[in-house]
């Protein structure tokens, strides 16, 4: 099964969650697609935090935490939310899960700098496969 979806310059979003019924992974498999190799760029843009609390109750809150930028998310903030949605994929008693934005903002995209710096296409593809990735973990 082959899955496309749709990129915007700032960051990826899945399609719909009904598309996905199905599915069991995104390939990173695709020509030139190193996650380790993206994941150490990622890192070289720094700032802000993906913080999660997991509740007694089964209920998880993530908030993206970058108020300076309006939310945006900087490179490392793309790694550690990776590394949130491992943590949820772990957690067993979870029940749910709300997303919530700093000081009254949800998010205002990608950090322009860190897409900036990423100036090549090969590049860009891969942060772009990365975060495909991700969040189609995070839907799941």
């Amino acid at each position: 099964l082959s899955v496309s979806l749709p990129c915007s310059a700032s960051l990826c979003f899945p399609p719909s969650h009904h598309l996905l019924r199905g599915i069991g992974s995104v390939s990173t498999t695709a020509k030139g697609f190193q996650e380790k190799e993206i994941r150490e760029k990622l890192q070289a843009f720094p700032g802000g935090s993906i913080d999660l609390v997991k509740q007694e109750s089964g209920i998880a809150v993530l908030t993206v935490n970058n108020p300076a930028r309006m939310n945006a998310f900087s490179g490392s903030m793309m790694v550690e939310l990776e590394e949130r949605v491992s943590q949820l994929e772990e957690w067993t008693e979870g029940k749910g899960l709300i997303i919530q934005g700093a000081a009254g903002t949800f998010c205002s995209g990608s950090d322009l700098n860190a897409v900036r710096a990423i100036s090549n296409p090969q590049d860009g593809m891969k942060m772009c496969m990365f975060m495909q990735n991700v969040l189609i973990r995070l839907l799941r």
